[in-house]
């Protein structure tokens, strides 16, 4: 059975709707783009033309920076892209002066747009990391995102720059095409992150839905949440009761202890008399006491802050709610971690290994993954350069032995 009779199957990969949101925003502005980009080709193109941007670039006081070619079909490239070109503004004029080929060189107009797209994209940017990461949950972390893409699309919307405008407009309207009816995912997720619970509603609601819904879908979410809680509190009950053990060893063939078990009295009477006056009033569900109980406030960085390990070391507190919370937050918003396992597929079954089985792949991929954890290799720095690299060194005889094994076994 699904829970909430499926209203929770079907989610859409945020970091895909951000890049069709992206993509649709940067046509409008694809004069602009195209100068930067044909710029960095002709640069690129060899190593003398490289070579006399350099010294026009050292000229200029700019240092250990390179121009990025783009992807043109992945938007945070484009932005990577424009973002390191922005950086040598100063430079593109004079390398005109000594190239007499060169005419792709952007205005001083264009390159104060180029600026001002990168410093709206730096927000999309941003999310895509976060969304996109496998270390940690992402399903609390969506509402927040939507709302932070919403705020500064709105706010270009109303730039004094028509170029800004133009290019909101149209993000804005793919925006409310993905975004205009309630996601109960990302909402319940951020209710169950105790830091924010209901606040994180209350908050992003207003801004990312239009004002006459906003009540409704507010309430939609509570009655949502209290319904899947239901659920699993139903759940719970089915699996309690199917563990209990049947009683076993009772007599119940005496016809007389039937009988007199039949009889009332008058005590009987008085003291179910008592029960109900002296009743003891419902005990609050798991979800109401959580929801009553302050937000978490972590004394750390949030970055640090994990969900799921909160709702585990609760667990004896929450036992229900708990399982609950685990299985919403665990679900991935993209898809993003698993597209980039995949494609990790050439560099383990290469062609001199396209008859591993199975198991000897997931024993190499795992195993290179944990290695490559245990010795935080993802952090490279130049201080550490030298020693990530013999580590690394070190993972690759490991798993090429481990490889060994494998296949002798």
């Amino acid at each position: 059975m699904l829970v909430l009779g499926g209203a929770l199957f079907h989610v859409r990969c945020c970091a895909h709707v951000l890049n069709l949101l992206v993509q649709d925003g940067l046509s409008q502005i694809n004069d602009v783009i195209s100068k930067v980009r044909e710029s960095v080709k002709y640069i690129n193109h060899n190593d003398a033309r490289m070579k006399a941007f350099c010294d026009v670039a050292e000229q200029k006081g700019l240092k250990d920076r390179k121009l990025i070619l783009d992807c043109p079909t992945r938007w945070n490239s484009t932005y990577h892209m424009l973002s390191a070109a922005s950086k040598f503004r100063i430079a593109f004029p004079s390398y005109k002066e000594r190239e007499p080929h060169y005419k792709y060189a952007p205005s001083n107009e264009e390159w104060d747009n180029v600026e001002k797209v990168c410093q709206f994209l730096e927000v999309f940017n941003i999310a895509t990391l976060i969304i996109s990461g496998s270390e940690y949950p992402t399903s609390n972390l969506y509402l927040a995102e939507v709302w932070r893409v919403k705020q500064v699309i709105d706010n270009a919307t109303e730039d004094t720059n028509s170029f800004m405008r133009k290019m909101a407009a149209s993000m804005k309207l793919k925006f409310d095409k993905y975004w205009g009816e309630c996601n109960l995912l990302m909402a319940i997720a951020s209710v169950l992150d105790p830091r924010s619970k209901f606040h994180a509603v209350d908050i992003c609601f207003p801004l990312i839905y239009k004002a006459e819904v906003v009540q409704e879908n507010i309430e939609k979410v509570k009655n949502s949440l209290e319904e899947l809680y239901n659920e699993y509190v139903s759940l719970s009950l089915q699996e309690s009761s199917s563990n209990e053990a049947h009683p076993s060893g009772i007599n119940t063939s005496s016809s007389s202890t039937q009988s007199q078990s039949l009889v009332i009295t008058g005590f009987d009477r008085i003291m179910s008399i008592v029960r109900e006056k002296e009743a003891v009033p419902a005990v609050k569900s798991e979800l109401q006491t959580y929801l009553d109980e302050g937000v978490y406030i972590p004394d750390g960085d949030n970055n640090s802050f994990s969900a799921l390990e909160r709702w585990r070391n609760n667990s004896l507190k929450y036992k229900i709610l708990s399982k609950m919370a685990a299985d919403i937050l665990a679900v991935p918003i993209s898809i993003v971690a698993s597209e980039s396992t995949f494609s990790a597929r050439g560099r383990v079954i290469d062609e001199y290994r396209s008859k591993l089985n199975e198991q000897s792949i997931e024993a190499l991929i795992c195993g290179g993954d944990w290695l490559r954890h245990k010795y935080n290799l993802k952090q490279k720095s130049k201080v550490v350069a030298e020693q990530q690299e013999i580590i690394e060194c070190s993972v690759v005889r490991v798993m090429v032995l481990l490889e060994l094994w494998i296949c002798s076994c």
